[in-house]
């Protein structure tokens, strides 16, 4: 399983006197693919936004430019993009704001209230607003595909808009509105948990089955023509969908050949009311009824034993670790040493929004190990990929993996998803071809990240977006009202 992370090196596809009028080279200092780091190298995309091949020092030189957009980034690094494969965007709103106990309370469960008040404020222009600025937020971490755990249907009644999808909506056209691509996985949230009352802070996320299905079929066509969007399925978790209903919605997702993601044991408190109510754990249910295949992904999946990771391994599912939440909420240390020695590979997500730093995520990862076990180097003990290339095939094609979506290493035929990185910055000064790659997981502040480019297309130059004022002046609206209503 660990080699589908890494992408195979391709020889050169075309031939450059085929090279269409459209096309564009990118020229930088490095350049990160799937065959090494190589200085002075060029990257060839085709008008179609996808890769055609990597250009060696000896053919740029060689080459004439009048049939090609040439790009030249003079002191920069060039990188595969990295994938964030587990947002919330709407919760970026109360960021900072819930991290003492009277606001945030001590557990993942009292936190929820903060998150049920954010998610009750938001009108549908809000969701836009707060999710433009949380996805501008992403690019400028180097981001280029962004995975939106999307649960907020209703309105704050707990009715249905006119157009069920409306605020489905509102987060894809605020990721075309950016730049960032992205997979919108319709959540299906339909009780509190076994043997609970309904909880108002959900009455946003409640819908049957059948009403769930119907949206989720709508939004897949509506979608269909959109290059930089995908839709997937999202049964929240255990607790929130009974088995029957997460059955069908697997089946939904199989016949549609979609993604699909769940929550799983992010905290013990869920494994004991799956035994309570199923005499199984998440996991050992969610294997035995299908479910687990090599479109689904499970997020957290913090809690689980050698057996239930053994099960993961044999189905080729992916798991999403969110570090920056799971220390945010104490939900607890995720094995990814565990995961490692299976070859399960594992994806990252920002989650709850506390931080967006994808590669920050990486090396806490193993960091996280390191305080466990009072030693070093611990996912450096698994054979090749060596700590460095295993935390940022993460990063990176992972995530991309999690969507099914063959991505994350500059290939040949690959979309030309990637960011660079400023040679200067202060962060990573004196990178080499022999340490970029280490340096980009466990030195690279966000300072350095200077450009980024989704399907060919620079969204983010120099460090600015072309909609940056716009998108800091109407979230910053959101923000205005969102405290003044938590003061009264």
């Amino acid at each position: 399983v660990e080699s589908t992370l890494r992408c195979v090196s391709s020889a050169r596809t075309i031939q450059l006197s085929t090279v269409r009028a459209m096309s564009k080279l990118f020229l930088p200092d490095l350049l990160l693919t799937d065959g090494g780091v190589l200085r002075d190298a060029g990257l060839l995309t085709g008008s179609d936004g996808v890769v055609s091949t990597v250009m060696r020092a000896d053919d740029v030189e060689a080459q004439r430019f009048s049939d090609m957009e040439v790009i030249r980034l003079k002191g920069k690094a060039l990188l595969p993009g990295l994938a964030n494969a587990h947002s919330h965007s709407f919760q970026r709103l109360f960021r900072g704001r819930a991290e003492g106990r009277a606001q945030g309370g001590d557990t993942f469960w009292t936190w929820r209230e903060q998150m049920y008040r954010a998610a009750a404020f938001v009108s549908p222009e809000d969701v836009h607003d707060v999710a433009r600025a949380t996805f501008l937020e992403m690019l400028t971490a180097g981001i280029t595909v962004v995975v939106e755990f999307h649960d907020l249907h209703n309105d704050p009644a707990g009715h249905p808009y006119t157009d069920p999808n409306e605020l489905a909506h509102q987060v894809i056209r605020a990721a075309e509105s950016v730049g960032i691509r992205i997979c919108l996985l319709r959540t299906a949230y339909a009780r509190a948990g076994f043997r609970k009352a309904p909880h108002p802070g959900q009455r946003r996320f409640y819908e049957s089955v059948d009403a769930y299905l119907g949206n989720l079929e709508a939004l897949l066509s509506s979608a269909t023509d959109k290059a930089c969007v995908s839709v997937g399925a999202a049964p929240h978790s255990i607790r929130a969908v009974a088995l029957a209903e997460l059955e069908r919605i697997a089946g939904f997702a199989t016949t549609h050949s979609l993604p699909l993601h769940m929550h799983i044991s992010e905290q013990p408190a869920e494994n004991e009311a799956c035994l309570a109510e199923y005499r199984k754990t998440p996991v050992q249910l969610v294997d035995e009824h299908g479910v687990l295949t090599k479109r689904t992904t499970l997020v957290h999946a913090i809690h689980l034993s050698s057996e239930e990771f053994d099960k993961v391994r044999l189905a080729g599912s992916t798991l999403c670790s969110c570090p920056t939440t799971e220390r945010n909420l104490g939900d607890g240390i995720f094995p990814a040493d565990m995961a490692a020695r299976l070859g399960i590979p594992v994806a990252f997500g920002s989650d709850s929004q506390a931080q967006i730093n994808i590669l920050e995520d990486a090396r806490q990862n193993e960091y996280h190990l390191r305080l466990r076990d009072r030693e070093r180097g611990i996912l450096d003990t698994f054979g090749d990929p060596e700590i460095a290339a295993r935390l940022f095939n993460s990063a990176s094609a992972a995530g991309y993996r999690a969507l099914s979506i063959d991505a994350g290493c500059l290939a040949p035929g690959q979309p030309a998803d990637f960011f660079t990185i400023d040679l200067n910055d202060l962060s990573i000064l004196g990178t080499d071809e022999e340490s970029l790659k280490a340096q980009a997981v466990f030195a690279l502040e966000r300072s350095a990240v200077r450009d980024v480019a989704v399907s060919g297309r620079l969204v983010l130059t120099d460090g600015h977006h072309a909609l940056e004022d716009e998108i800091r002046v109407r979230y910053l609206e959101v923000q205005r009202r969102f405290v003044q209503q938590e003061a009264l």
